[in-house]
């Protein structure tokens, strides 16, 4: 009999996904996965299929909840406009409420909820908005601008008051993993245009802007954090910042990309990935045809991805600030394990291509 019965929501997206995975393939652990689109699933997932901004539809999907032990929170709503949406009043106003829904739905139902973690992100200490601290350190106050964050966060608060149940907030950086349509997977962006580069016989351009340090996080070691979360009562009620735990800079590894693509490392070509990859349809229509690619459109593949990707490599940007999360709260509550973000890289790029999203 499974001891844990976890509820993933935003199972389709690139932080939900690799929950899946991780938690399906421990023992011990039942695993429901919640997505509006179905989306295959390992062996043993059960999927719900429910648009969490729709109160009612998660309603009638409460029964199936009953179980459940855990809740990781991953669902995630952005507007066309990516960046322009993080200031946005109506992403805010959404994100709270697929929270909201889905705990109205959740907590009746499941009598036995344990532990909910959800995630936040860097920009909770408003490095969009301004530079920030370096290194970030979740003792930090709160960084005065709006975000859905402090919705959530203070939703959460205010149900766990008066709840058996704890939470973590897990905040990860520029996030590793894969997802199709997800709105901020810089891997896929990335590997689409090394492809679309190498099709039309150019080199592998580095299209950003200057060298800054920041760091990123593989969507695995985010799932490991998110089982130490939910069964260590240290993590009761805490904040980690979850980092692969070395530091980044896109100039120095770019070499990598190009090499996984059998192609030539190229030069500093400032050149907006939002503005100009979208051009590139017929030219991925070919690869996917040459390469037996899965029948999906760059568009469908990428979404808002190209503009995630920009801000990433700091396009347009001559000095960008420094983004540094300190991992040692985390280290110092009992979670040790790191990955290589050079290789956390390469290993996301091969399971895309493996799943035949990018060409080899």
């Amino acid at each position: 009999m499974n001891k844990h019965t976890i509820l993933i929501a935003g199972a389709s997206g690139v932080v939900g996904a690799a929950a899946v995975e991780h938690f399906a393939s421990l023992p011990d652990w039942e695993v429901i996965a919640l997505s509006r689109r179905p989306v295959s699933q390992p062996a043993g997932v059960t999927h719900v299929s429910v648009d969490l901004t729709d109160a009612l539809a998660c309603q009638r999907v409460s029964e199936k909840f009953s179980g459940v032990t855990h809740l990781l929170f991953a669902a995630l709503y952005e507007l066309p406009e990516l960046v322009a949406g993080w200031r946005d009043p109506r992403q805010m106003m959404v994100n709270e409420a697929m929270l909201r829904n889905i705990l109205d739905a959740l907590e009746p139902a499941a009598t036995g909820l344990r532990h909910v973690t959800f995630m936040q992100g860097t920009k909770a200490y408003g490095g969009h908005v301004e530079p920030a601290p370096v290194p970030c350190k979740e003792r930090s106050p709160r960084h005065r601008h709006e975000n859905f964050y402090w919705l959530q966060e203070d939703l959460i608060r205010a149900r766990q008051a008066r709840a058996a149940w704890t939470f973590t907030v897990l905040r990860p950086q520029v996030v590793f993993g894969y997802a199709v349509s997800s709105p901020m997977n810089v891997v896929a962006a990335i590997g689409a245009y090394a492809a679309v580069q190498r099709e039309l016989g150019l080199p592998l351009n580095f299209p950003g802007g200057g060298r800054y340090i920041n760091g990123a996080s593989d969507s695995r070691l985010i799932a490991r954090a998110a089982e130490f979360a939910g069964t260590h009562e240290i993590a009761a009620n805490e904040t980690y910042n979850i980092v692969n735990g070395d530091v980044l800079v896109w100039q120095d590894i770019w070499g990598s990309v190009a090499e996984r693509f059998g192609m030539v490392t190229g030069y500093d070509i400032p050149f907006s990935l939002t503005l100009e990859m979208p051009a590139h349809e017929a030219t991925w229509a070919r690869i996917v045809k040459r390469h037996d690619l899965k029948p999906v459109t760059l568009e469908q593949l990428i979404g808002s991805s190209w503009q995630f990707t920009d801000r990433v490599l700091a396009h347009g940007v001559a000095h960008p600030a420094d983004s540094v999360l300190s991992t040692i709260k985390l280290r110092q509550h009992g979670f040790q394990e790191c990955e290589d973000t050079e290789d956390s890289l390469g290993y996301w790029l091969h399971r895309m291509q493996a799943a035949r999203l990018l060409p080899g």
